[in-house]
């Protein structure tokens, strides 16, 4: 089965909210072992909507569009595939009452425009909505185009926008009629890599890997790692977890010094390791201006390993706070070894972890030096192992990249404290 996604919505064509509904789906279609092989953005236009789903037709068994289904005038996306596919609208009496008992339970009562959402195609499947008004629905026609190795019929199923209704509708109603059609799964796993790019990473890769069928290789570059995908179809899950399997642990094996984790952020990664080791952490931050704690904090259970963050900006926070010491930052200044290794012994005693992190540097745009250029970072590291410190150059040759450093500065430190917390 050939899957397409539909997003509608000219808020999506314009960048004011982002498709995380393709995502959603995508990866759902895939734990079903169906392949998703093209992707559709459209505006609120019924003649661009039609043009795409005329597109999608001619080369996929199923189409899956998103939005448009609600009670505005620009909400055009049933009429329109109804049209499309000759289907004509009538009243339906199930769906209406779904409007009623929603907006009752909201203390409100329904508009003139909300019973276009109990307007459904005649020979409809809907699915109701658990979240809010608009359900869900899926149209079966005969195929129009003949495709080689192609199912009979096409399916088009019509999914709420907000992205909290569409998911709940997907999983408790759409995903267990995709199940009893879908033959075999398909499996995939994440290996992460951190210090090494991604041409390094690819040129290093035992030969004929990236174009081998099943299962699948693709690399990733993020902000300041990689990442490479395993993907396998099978008959079973374990069939394909034994796909994957040889070709994972030989990158394991071949590119250990770089790997953080498999399947997991490195936040989360952090998170994990420090709760089967029953170990604690706290970070003294200034150029990072908390953002390691941010991510540590937006995992959930980080409340057993992490208690106390500093944020320590001015020289008098890291002496008077962190007890960072005047004749430091004046002999070797702000942005030095020194000055972060006291930082995070001073966090370490302080809050009485285990793991201390001081992160200091010069994130931009101004403030950089020739000895001391914007991108310097320095991360200390103090654990019951001793302490360390590490030395970064984060900068791109480009002042307005402030966001960045901060972004790698707290990608490495959060990867330092990993590697320190295996380590205990």
């Amino acid at each position: 089965m050939r899957a397409e996604i539909i997003g509608v919505g000219t808020e999506l064509l314009l960048g004011e909210v982002v498709n995380t509904n393709a995502a959603f789906i995508a990866r759902e279609l895939a734990a079903l072992g169906i392949a998703c092989h093209n992707m559709q953005v459209v505006g609120d236009n019924p003649a661009r909507l039609r043009a795409a789903l005329d597109i999608a037709l001619s080369r996929s068994d199923l189409v899956i569009t998103t939005g448009g289904l609600g009670p505005t005038k620009d909400d055009l996306t049933k009429e329109t595939i109804a049209d499309a596919l000759g289907v004509p609208l009538e009243f339906h009496q199930p769906s209406w009452d779904h409007v009623l008992n929603r907006l009752a339970a909201r203390g409100r009562t329904p508009e003139p425009s909300h019973r276009r959402e109990a307007m459904m195609p005649i020979g409809a499947r809907v699915f109701p909505n658990p979240q809010g008004t608009a359900n869900a629905l899926a149209i079966t026609t005969a195929k129009t185009v003949p495709q080689k190795e192609a199912a009979s019929s096409q399916t088009v199923i019509m999914l709420p926008g907000p992205p909290r209704e569409m998911a709940a509708v997907f999983q408790d109603e759409i995903a267990p009629c995709l199940s009893a059609q879908s033959e075999g799964t398909i499996v995939s796993h994440n290996l992460h890599f951190l210090g090494i790019g991604e041409s390094q990473l690819e040129a290093q890769l035992p030969p004929g890997l990236l174009e081998a069928s099943n299962p699948t290789t693709a690399l990733y570059a993020g902000t300041g790692e990689v990442r490479i995908r395993l993907s396998a179809r099978a008959a079973t899950e374990q069939e394909a977890e034994d796909l994957i399997a040889p070709i994972a642990n030989q990158l394991k094996d071949q590119f250990q010094d770089y790997l953080y984790s498999t399947d997991l952020d490195l936040q989360t990664a952090l998170v994990q390791t420090l709760k089967e080791k029953q170990l604690t952490i706290a970070t003294a931050e200034s150029c990072t201006g908390g953002r390691i704690a941010a991510k540590i904090t937006a995992v959930a259970g980080s409340s057993d390993v992490f208690g106390y963050g500093v944020v320590s900006y001015a020289n008098s926070a890291k002496m008077e706070v962190l007890g960072v010491r005047p004749e430091t930052l004046a002999q070797f200044g702000a942005v030095s070894e020194e000055t972060a290794i006291e930082m995070a012994e001073g966090v370490k005693n302080l809050s009485g972890a285990d793991i201390g992190i001081g992160v200091t540097g010069i994130a931009g745009p101004d403030g950089g030096s020739v000895t001391k250029p914007i991108g310097l970072v320095w991360v200390g590291i103090a654990g019951a192992n001793g302490v360390a410190a590490k030395q970064l150059n984060l900068g791109r040759g480009l002042a307005e990249q402030r966001e960045l450093i901060q972004e790698l500065a707290t990608t490495h430190a959060l990867n330092l404290a990993l590697r320190a917390a295996r380590d205990l």
